[in-house]
């Protein structure tokens, strides 16, 4: 695990400014004081101005820090980011951000600190846990890595780097089995994994198990569908040795998953290799021309996911600005069975049926109905977008 690699970067996650929020300040009692009505609502207008102008410096600052961050200029967004703390010293998002900074100063103390400092706010916080055992991993304290990681997925189940560096950590200690079995479920979270792990040297204790075999199979087959078709371009997208190429295309001709062509070229001929059909339309393949611009062909069933998430994504949007009419709109995509009705009824058959309520409620209640509904409209298609997220990556892994 490289963990000084810009692949970390991946590996934490993105925050986004948040809204701020007013804190409840208790109305001057113009009796008390002697103010007249006139002065009392100058004096709330200036009240609420500071707190409008402390969030919009703390958004400005934040942003800055990010902007530095992405520059690789860490010690002046550490710097920033303990301004934004200057503000409010219980800023989650501040503190995770100022722990990867130090941490990739390799100031190890103080990003454990800043870290510590969120799960003093928030134990249940998954990213710090997971961030935390990197600093242990650095340390090369994998039994307390190890410990953070778990934490990180008893917080968040579906967190796939956590899985992954769990996986490592387990590497290290020499427990094989188990390391597999978290690999897996970190490819199954996100196929990406199976290609960070090919290169990643924390699994040299289990690249010859059977279990890992497949893995490698995985990304090679992956390589395929992205219109990769030679030896030479295969090593080149997975960062796999030539003679792992060979014999993971040997394991997958035997199995009759993919099968070897002989491509005639001007003075020689050359070995490709392609998916059989039946795989290949299953899961989609890119094909690539002469200028190396890839086309895809998305299969059906997955074709018809991602046109349901970003219909999920248009309706959540409507809903949390309460624009009715859009709104009602957006039911429709989930109703009609010529857009996403037919994947609704297969797969979300009760929230097919809420949604053909929402949309009446809507039309009988407008924005009444919306506002009082909003938190439970929203929660049902988050749930529905977590569901076809999962669903997708399955699908896209060919499992």
């Amino acid at each position: 695990m490289d963990t000084t690699s810009n692949e970390k970067s991946d590996e934490i996650p993105e925050f986004f400014l948040e809204k701020g929020k007013n804190t409840d300040k208790k109305k001057p009692d113009k009796k008390s004081f002697g103010l007249k009505k006139k002065e009392t609502e100058v004096e709330l207008k200036k009240d609420e101005t500071s707190l409008i102008d402390a969030d919009f410096n703390r958004n400005k600052l934040f942003s800055k820090g990010i902007n530095r961050m992405a520059d690789e200029k860490l010690e002046d967004a550490s710097h920033i980011f303990q301004m934004v703390l200057r503000i409010n010293p219980n800023d989650v998002d501040a503190l995770l951000k100022l722990g990867y900074c130090r941490f990739h100063l390799e100031d190890y103390t103080e990003s454990m600190r800043a870290y510590d400092k969120v799960l003093d706010i928030d134990v249940t916080n998954a990213d710090a846990w997971n961030l935390k055992s990197l600093v242990y991993y650095e340390r090369k304290v994998y039994g307390k890595a190890l410990d953070c990681a778990d934490k990180a997925i008893d917080s968040d189940p579906t967190f796939g780097m956590a899985w992954y560096n769990r996986a490592c950590y387990l590497s290290m200690l020499n427990q094989i089995p188990e390391s597999l079995d978290g690999l897996v479920r970190s490819i199954e979270i996100d196929v990406k994994n199976a290609k960070r792990a090919v290169k990643d040297k924390d699994f040299m204790n289990v690249r010859l198990e059977e279990g890992f075999k497949r893995i490698v199979e995985v990304v090679v087959i992956e390589s395929l569908r992205q219109g990769y078709h030679t030896i030479g371009a295969i090593v080149w997208t997975t960062f796999l040795d030539k003679e792992d190429v060979i014999k993971c295309l040997t394991r997958l001709m035997k199995k009759g998953l993919v099968v070897k062509h002989e491509k005639r070229q001007v003075w020689s001929t050359i070995d490709t290799y392609d998916l059989i059909p039946e795989m290949a339309n299953k899961i989609g393949t890119i094909k690539r021309g002469m200028l190396g611009i890839p086309s895809k062909s998305i299969s059906k069933p997955i074709k018809n996911l991602k046109n349901l998430a970003e219909a999920i994504q248009l309706i959540r949007t409507t809903i949390d600005e309460e624009e009715v009419e859009k709104t009602i709109e957006y039911c429709n995509l989930f109703i009609d069975t010529e857009k996403c009705g037919q994947e609704m009824i297969d797969d979300f058959l009760e929230e097919h049926r809420e949604v053909r309520l929402i949309k009446i409620r809507l039309k009988d209640k407008g924005v009444d109905f919306l506002q009082d509904n909003k938190k439970k409209m929203l929660a049902m298609f988050e749930n529905m977008e977590i569901s076809v997220t999962k669903k997708l990556r399955s699908d896209l892994a060919g499992n």
